[in-house]
């Protein structure tokens, strides 16, 4: 074989190689990009404080608004307040709010080098009445691939996501209240 069919057949291989793992890539593409408005909100298993199982999917059919959060993070921190005052708003109206702690036990440590927290000491200290799940292992993190926390999801009666929001909010803006009363009437 010439050394010009070599190189050929070279360069050939390895365009070959780089289409298959572009294919790859491409076909495997929902594993690793962000969710995202109009995305099915994946379902996923916590634990309430009680220690009961509890799942997205036991919320089905109603608008939820879900918070990923934990209690070392201090923008969570300043965002609690405003998600309690949206559930004793609209609540009453039908939303869901449901937040979801990634702490590790109280004084272990996650995979992060944080101090797992008391969950139910944060909630009694900031007169939280919407439910707080625990989820330690990370799988919600990995199922709604997120970027960090505090990072929030509202989605609507068909499971799909309406909005989401990375960082901390102000949850009883008009601008969310406008939202999520439009979809609590659909």
């Amino acid at each position: 074989m010439s050394e010009s069919r070599k190189q050929w057949t070279i360069v050939g291989s390895v365009l070959a190689l780089l289409a298959l793992l572009v294919g790859v890539g491409w076909a495997n593409r929902g594993s690793f990009l962000p969710l995202d408005v109009g995305s099915d909100a994946p379902d996923f298993r916590a634990s309430d404080l009680q220690g009961r199982p509890v799942s997205l999917s036991d919320l089905r059919g109603q608008v939820v608004l879900l918070n990923i959060w934990a209690t070392w993070c201090g923008p969570c921190r300043a965002e609690m307040p405003s998600l309690q005052r949206l559930h004793q708003q609209l609540g009453p109206a039908g939303l869901k709010v449901v937040a979801v702690s990634v702490d590790a036990a109280p004084g272990r440590l996650d995979n992060s080098g944080n101090t797992g927290g008391d969950v139910a000491a944060f909630g009694k200290e900031y007169g939280l009445t919407f439910p707080l799940w625990r989820e330690p292992s990370g799988a919600i993190q990995r199922a709604y691939r997120t970027t960090g926390i505090p990072e929030s999801f509202v989605i609507g009666r068909d499971g799909s996501i309406r909005k989401k929001v990375i960082g901390a909010t102000e949850w009883d803006d008009p601008t969310h209240v406008e939202l999520i009363r439009r979809l609590l009437k659909q």
